[in-house]
């Protein structure tokens, strides 16, 4: 099994040659610092509302190379978490949301039809399986365009052992992440957009001048930050997220176990665990089997065991053939992890920066791939100076604090900790202790998410 902290997604895609970094200093209209899905997506959306802007993104590495193209490939909308979006923002609103994040969905699907760009697109429901005791007792009655699933209809989309039932929600797709990056990154260069590779940007000041590591600065009228788990890097994110890690394993080729298990819809699947696990197939018949139950980082460095922790791709291992014992003797070809930017709530947000020319968008908790376009159009329209319609969304504006460090990664590795005790235990049918159990409700106490 090779171990790669870039993932199979990259390889499989065949990266486009790299783009030359910044070499001088420029003037922009606005500046996109990242180049992930929400940086691209961004640039996307000023271009297609100011066709003439002068658009100039800067990206530390490679586009796509980051937490955007090695995911599961989940896209998903917000419709899930509808109940808490009313509680959050009221019922009209939260409705709203809701009505959006599907509406972006199939957008990301019509793009890459019109756009030509073969990223794997499948629309397919949506399913959170309860797949141990407890489960079933997480979710309320399913609200609005979703249906609840007895196990027997959960498997038949997909005939897991441990399935007792789930829920569908009925908008959802899924994508091969690295070629919708790439192929993004190929529309915005043909449209004219400069895009500049190993560019760090290590400033950015309140006149909107960002600086490379290299000394060269982009002067703009407005910028957009768009880096994810970085985000707290920045001082005024600096206590608005914490940073956890998911790992996956893929399988060979397994068509004949994909075909056994009934699992032919392409459905994309998530337990209900808190730190759960996600899993879908791919194109050419393989299983991916992720778990968002990887280590805390400390501030706003992610990497290392981020990015590959053999801890973690382990039990990931072991529990893919717990779900599917038919993968017993069949090979996992690749492991691979990645940094979550976690938000409070579980959702993401897009601000504005002090000196109200700089916005950012972050915190997707692990479901970005969908909400990133959404977002995306939110801070575009932040940068052009607009207030209606996505900028008047109820994602836009200040979110809320975590606790500073170091007793943010203090206490969320605890609580991290014990939520593995208390899920592995109640997998196994036993009570977790007092204390486990304690730890783990802190965050539902706080009205904060670790990872769901």
């Amino acid at each position: 099994m090779l171990h790669d902290a870039h993932g199979w997604w990259i390889a499989e895609a065949g990266p486009p040659p790299a783009l030359p970094p910044l070499a001088e200093d420029t003037e922009a209209d606005v500046v996109v610092i990242g180049g992930g899905f929400t940086g691209l997506w961004a640039a996307w959306h000023l271009f297609e509302a100011e066709p003439g802007a002068r658009v100039v993104v800067l990206e530390a590495d490679r586009c796509g190379f980051g937490p955007s193209g090695r995911n599961g490939g989940f896209v998903q909308s917000m419709t899930l978490s509808r109940r808490t979006l009313h509680e959050l923002y009221g019922v009209r609103a939260g409705d709203e949301l809701v009505a959006a994040s599907e509406e972006t969905v199939r957008a990301i699907g019509a793009w890459c039809e019109a756009e030509g760009v073969d990223a794997w697109y499948h629309a397919a429901p949506h399913l959170v399986v309860y797949a141990a005791p407890g489960h079933d007792d997480k979710f309320g009655a399913p609200g609005e365009g979703v249906v609840a699933l007895d196990a027997a209809q959960v498997r038949a989309r997909c005939d897991s052992p441990l399935f007792t039932g789930g829920l569908e929600a009925a908008v959802g797709a899924t994508v091969h992440p690295a070629r919708l990056a790439f192929g993004l990154r190929e529309r915005l260069l043909a449209r004219g957009v400069r895009v500049h590779e190993g560019s760090r940007v290590r400033a950015l000041d309140g006149s909107v001048v960002a600086r490379t590591d290299a000394g060269f600065r982009v002067r703009a009228d407005a910028a957009v930050v768009a880096v994810g788990p970085a985000s707290g890097a920045l001082r005024p994110l600096r206590d608005r997220l914490t940073v956890s890690s998911s790992h996956i394993v893929l399988t060979e080729p397994v068509p004949d176990v994909v075909e056994a298990l009934g699992w032919t819809g392409g459905e994309a699947i998530s337990d209900g665990r808190t730190l759960l696990h996600y899993l879908r197939t791919t194109r050419d018949g393989r299983i991916l089997f992720g778990w968002a139950g990887g280590r805390m980082a400390a501030g706003a460095r992610p990497g290392g065991r981020m990015d590959v922790d053999p801890e973690v791709i382990a039990r990931a291992r072991g529990d893919l053939v717990r779900f599917f014992p038919a993968l017993a003797g069949r090979r996992v070809e690749r492991a691979w992890g990645g940094p979550i930017d976690v938000s409070p709530t579980h959702l993401p947000f897009v601000t504005t920066l002090p000196g109200g020319r700089a916005h950012a968008a972050f915190g997707y908790t692990g479901n970005g791939v969908g909400p990133s376009h959404l977002a995306g159009r939110a801070v575009a329209a932040l940068a052009l100076g607009r207030t209606g319609g996505p900028a008047a969304l109820p994602i836009v504006g200040p979110p809320p604090r975590v606790p500073p460090e170091p007793l943010r990664v203090m206490g969320s590795a605890a609580i991290r900790r014990a939520l593995v005790a208390k899920e592995a235990a109640e997998q196994d049918g036993r009570r977790p202790n007092p204390l486990v159990r304690a730890l783990a409700a802190v965050p539902e106490r706080m009205g904060m998410h670790i990872v769901r």
